[in-house]
């Protein structure tokens, strides 16, 4: 992965208000460790990622926007390889920041991911 790589993130339905994507789909909960779960671009496409997460995981997912590793870095957010999971799979790190701060922090990723708008949708 390099600084153009996407990270693709899976949007669950509840995240979308009034056809808006909130920033709650850019933050990890309390049960993720304060890792937010994505896909490695470089390794899988768009809509693989969705088959993955919504037939392969039962997961559900409203589609797929993203990040670039660089907008991650920009903010301070390292972004690992997650490879024991799956292959594809990557985590975007906010272990350094307390709950308000990460709340700033996915409010400025959301904006990222909508400026480039939806990678994969049904």
């Amino acid at each position: 992965m390099n600084d153009a790589t996407l990270m693709l993130r899976q949007i669950h339905p509840s995240f979308i208000k009034q056809g808006q994507i909130t920033s709650q789909a850019f933050r990890p909960t309390i049960k993720d460790d304060k890792k937010l779960s994505v896909y490695d671009n470089d390794m899988i496409t768009a809509e693989k990622a969705y088959e993955h997460y919504t037939k392969k995981l039962l997961k559900s997912s409203a589609g797929v926007m993203a990040v670039s590793v660089k907008e991650c870095n920009e903010l301070s957010l390292p972004v690992v390889s997650d490879s024991a999971s799956f292959p594809e799979h990557a985590l975007i790190d906010f272990s350094d920041y307390s709950y308000p701060q990460s709340e700033k922090l996915a409010k400025k990723l959301r904006q990222k991911a909508v400026e480039r708008a939806w990678l994969y949708v049904l």
